[in-house]
């Protein structure tokens, strides 16, 4: 599976100490599909419970994604996010990598009342938690958590309750997916996030 994002090294090291998780980190000099692939190689030949792959295919995208519909910066057309999906494309026909079983997406938990709210940022529109968990629901996992310490307990308590679910539909879909969602929509309805033309 994949931890989506950048999490904080303290949090990989506490996961790492569980005797059940084997966490494989992307080579240092390496970043994007060049990381995810070696990586995701390597987790293949692992034999244990879980193995938490700190590195994802498909990060380039998330990140065009979700920048494509942040308010906060000045507006920027789909262009650089149709580039990264073209080349998570190329790579995904090409057979360098297959999605993940799960992906595990840490987010920030609640925030204790007596701290300022949220700045906007906090709730920017995310690739992980919008088309991509829309396509697959048991097929993205969530971990709630403010502190490393936490943060670390939440992934290994979501890695102890993963359900199963539908494989992946191709990659190309998930895309046609990412496309056509709005990420405003998300609460409001049951179909949310599913943008239309015909209603």
């Amino acid at each position: 599976m994949v931890l989506a994002g950048q999490p904080p090294g303290q949090v990989l090291a506490a996961v790492e100490r569980s005797m059940n998780v084997v966490v494989v980190r992307p080579a240092d000099d390496a970043d994007g599909i060049e990381a995810a692939v070696p990586a995701l190689r390597r987790a293949a030949g692992i034999s244990a419970p879980y193995v938490l792959v700190a590195a994802d295919p498909l990060a380039a995208v998330a990140a065009e994604w979700s920048a494509m519909w942040d308010l906060s910066s000045e507006p920027r057309g789909s262009d650089r996010f149709e580039l990264r999906v073209g080349e998570a494309l190329a790579a995904w026909r090409a057979n360098q990598f297959e999605l993940p079983d799960y992906y595990l997406v840490l987010t920030e938990g609640a925030r204790p009342a007596a701290k300022e709210p949220a700045a906007p940022d906090d709730h920017r529109p995310d690739f992980y938690l919008g088309p991509l968990r829309s396509v697959r629901p048991h097929r993205v996992a969530v971990a709630a958590a403010t502190e490393p310490a936490a943060q670390a307990a939440a992934l290994l308590s979501e890695l102890g309750s993963l359900r199963t679910g539908r494989w992946w539909p191709p990659l190309e879909d998930i895309f046609i997916t990412a496309r056509g969602f709005y990420p405003g929509a998300l609460a409001e309805s049951p179909d949310g996030g599913r943008a239309t033309l015909l209603t």
